[in-house]
């Protein structure tokens, strides 16, 4: 239950640990927006009280003088609130730079290098969350559990090119936006492939969300995102 927290914890003590002249590390916030896994049971906030949440936290960094924040988010389901709570933060406070990252979605080049899954393997509790977890706290994890599962699963483990928009996939993010609770899609709460992993491929998963976390840290404090100075 606490696997985007974990993940992104440790990602994020990564960073702070290679750049600790450039990032202050916050405490994780491990309740986010989730009604979409109320099936299989999950603490959740509504949008708007998670929305408030992000702004209250942007509101005191910046009453401590901090002007740069970097959101790095480890669960879907936070991206939406987090882009709203971001316009309405930049109304109130415009002086106040903050940029919000998924971290699969800044090592994805590195991801699809790594993976071994067909497109729809890495979505939720899938190979690469599995291997991360193995890699970080394989006490928690019980392999002889795991099962593929999701729409890669029930389209026989590949994906058709007339049914590529249906299969969800973290590094292949569909062209249009819909809502699913995942009880639409998974029997489970899978949706990927967890068959595929282990705890070697989730350091390397977990070096290169790192890496690619510090490229961005290191672009953001120089400046290098304002659009006024590119």
């Amino acid at each position: 239950m606490g696997t985007d927290a974990a993940i992104a914890s440790a990602i994020a003590e990564r960073v702070e640990q290679r750049l600790p002249d450039h990032v202050l590390l916050a405490p994780v916030q491990a309740v986010g927006y989730s009604p979409h896994h109320a099936h299989f049971g999950c603490l959740s906030l509504d949008l708007a009280g998670y929305m408030e949440v992000i702004k209250g936290l942007c509101r005191s960094l910046a009453a401590m003088g901090f002007r740069r924040v970097l959101l790095l988010n480890g669960h879907g389901g936070n991206d939406v609130p987090c882009r709203a709570a971001l316009c309405e933060m930049k109304v109130e406070l415009p002086e106040l730079k903050v940029v919000l990252a998924s971290y699969w979605a800044l090592a994805a080049e590195a991801f699809g290098q790594i993976r071994m899954s067909p497109p729809g393997g890495m979505n939720h509790a899938c190979e690469m969350e599995t291997s991360v977890m193995l890699a970080l706290h394989p006490e928690q994890v019980h392999m002889e559990r795991a099962r593929d599962d999701g729409p890669l699963t029930r389209a026989g483990g590949e994906t058709p090119p007339s049914a590529i928009h249906r299969v969800p996939d973290m590094l292949r993010p569909a062209p249009y936006f819909m809502v699913r609770n995942f009880d639409e899609t998974t029997e489970s709460g899978t949706v990927g492939a967890p068959s595929h992993a282990s705890a070697e491929k989730g350091v390397l998963f977990l070096d290169a969300a790192v890496d690619a976390s510090c490229v961005l840290v290191k672009a953001f404090a120089a400046g290098e995102l304002d659009l006024a100075k590119s």
